[in-house]
């Protein structure tokens, strides 16, 4: 069978084999200490559910329109200039079945053959493979450890060209739990105002989980006319399975990203988009004790891995995930979590799979009993490893 050629551009996940393995394990009656998921492990809170409950009785169950339900679009630019001081108006909302589809969106209406795509490495999985799918070419800027994964303005400087159209910023980061400073924001948006037809996506799904004395500082302060911004529910509310996103920014982009999802998946389920928009009306307190009890699971994890000898481990200053560098077991990162998952039965994400096969990504969005057995076992892999490479 003969399929699209568009697929051939695109990779398979490094990953699976990894998941398979996990699964195959627990299925065996086999326990795993799994760190590889890139979700709260919190249940959605109570008065959102009831929200999207008090909607489906109400018969909110009908088609809505593509870019997403008023009421929602407009408590999205009240809620950002409550949080973040910048101004939009409903018109520059479209909201989308998660995050990941503003994304994509984004990129398919943007992005033609032949323009690059700067992207900051590590990066999320998904953003080369878009990029490609659409067409364009993926344009790596690779940070390490010792720059706690950041890049820096002269390299980014030094990879923009005339073919440059779209600049990824994640911040905070996945995998890396970077957050750059405003200064560090400040110095990027400095370098970019040189090169007018780049456009830039500033994915903001962590920006809620940020830790002092870090601070979320968006590129759109500085680039407001250039910036789309990426976000959505999944990771601040728990609301991963629900599929609420969206994108906001220029207007004539966001009615592009309209004709493209009018012809995709059309509106995101209308009642989960009132659960949505209460949880943006309502206290945010929620928010803050999820981000809180993150914050010391991030302070234990740290503590441990950290103490593991052979491992390089920056402290992660947003989202929930640390980013150890594995460089002196020798092993590349698909190596290191198959054996690790198959001696000590713990399930980390390869970093070949963001760019970084020289790292493993650690979520620590679980419970910290888990979080201590697991690190424990991860240290007693190091030990082994390295008294078998010294006998």
């Amino acid at each position: 069978m003969e399929l699209s050629h568009r697929l051939d551009q695109v990779a398979p996940s490094l990953t699976l084999s990894i998941s398979s393995r996990a699964m195959a394990l627990r299925q065996g009656g086999i326990r795993v200490w799994d760190f590889s998921a890139g979700e709260p492990d919190f249940d959605t809170p109570a008065p959102i559910k009831e929200a999207a409950i008090r909607a489906l009785q109400a018969g909110k169950t009908k088609y809505g329109p593509v870019t997403g339900i008023g009421e929602l679009k407009q408590a999205i630019t009240d809620r950002l200039y409550q949080d973040q001081q910048l101004r939009y108006q409903p018109d520059q909302v479209i909201v989308t079945n998660g995050g990941k589809q503003s994304l994509y969106n984004l990129f398919m209406a943007l992005l033609n053959p032949g323009d690059e795509v700067l992207i900051p490495s590590p990066y999320w999985v998904s953003y080369p493979e878009m990029a490609k799918l659409a067409g364009a070419e993926p344009i790596f800027l690779p940070s390490s450890w010792k720059q706690d994964y950041k890049i820096t303005a002269p390299q980014l400087a030094a990879k923009l060209s005339a073919k440059t159209k779209l600049f990824v910023f994640n911040s905070p980061a996945n995998p890396t739990g970077s957050v750059y400073s405003p200064q560090e924001v400040e110095a990027i948006a400095r370098v970019l105002t040189e090169y007018p037809q780049v456009w830039i996506v500033a994915d903001e799904i962590y920006s809620k989980i940020v830790y002092a004395p870090a601070v979320h500082c968006s590129i759109a302060h500085y680039l407001p006319d250039r910036t789309l911004i990426s976000s959505g529910f999944a990771k601040a509310y728990a609301m991963t399975g629900w599929r609420v996103g969206y994108l906001v920014g220029d207007r004539e982009i966001i009615q592009a990203t309209a004709k493209l999802q009018s012809h995709s998946t059309s509106n995101v389920c209308t009642f989960a988009q009132y659960g949505a928009l209460h949880a943006l009306n309502d206290s945010q307190d929620c928010v803050e004790r999820m981000r809180q009890s993150f914050e010391q699971r991030r302070q234990l994890t740290y503590s441990l891995l950290s103490a593991i000898p052979h491992l390089q481990c920056p402290f992660p200053q947003g989202a929930f995930y640390v980013f150890p560098n594995i460089a002196e077991t020798g092993l590349n990162s698909l190596q290191f979590c198959q054996q690790l998952l198959d001696q000590y039965q713990v399930a980390l994400v390869p970093g070949i799979a963001f760019g970084a096969d020289d790292c493993v990504r650690f979520s620590y969005a679980t419970d910290p009993l888990t979080i201590e057995e697991g690190c424990g076992r991860i240290r007693e892999f190091m030990l082994n490893l390295f008294a078998l490479q010294t006998q």
